[in-house]
């Protein structure tokens, strides 16, 4: 693909019309791009957004850093953590660092407290029973009727 493809495709994709391929963001990449790396990191789907803050962490740019601090607190975890690796290797700063590790620690311990609680309810019984069930009852009771002759 030529640099006019690739346009057409970042063009696009500002539309909203189609996500960029892998290969258009690492044509971004080697043309040192950052404007439409940190466009994707942004506004693309969460494949787009975990290539974009790859590419931006080869790049290591200062300039990115506000776009991936945008995007620490995605919804999706691998682009947080990508986000989190390229703020790593680009940053100088202690106290970002210092944010980094805390949102780290902090997943950790919610990945610790799920298992946890997944370990505790492991052996518990619930008191609602298959055969208490209302759909269950309504069920029995229209067959019952059923039953009955019509007067």
């Amino acid at each position: 693909m030529n640099a006019l493809s690739h346009k057409i495709i970042f063009f696009l994709f500002k539309l909203k019309l189609l996500q960029p391929s892998e290969s258009t963001i690492n044509f971004w990449l080697q043309s040192e791009d950052t404007d439409k790396l940190e466009y994707a990191v942004t506004q693309g789907n969460y494949k787009t957004r975990k290539l974009a803050a790859e590419a931006l962490e080869q790049l290591a740019k200062p300039c990115s850093i506000p776009a991936l601090l945008k995007c620490i607190n995605d919804k999706v975890q691998n682009v947080s953590i990508a986000c989190l690796n390229a703020l790593e290797r680009i940053s100088t700063n202690d106290e970002l660092i210092k944010t980094i590790v805390k949102k780290r620690f902090k997943w950790v311990n919610e990945i610790r407290e799920k298992r946890e609680k997944f370990e505790a309810n492991k052996g518990k019984k619930h008191n609602i029973y298959r055969w208490e069930r209302a759909s269950k009852k309504s069920f029995d009771m229209v067959k019952e009727r059923l039953k009955r002759p019509i007067r």
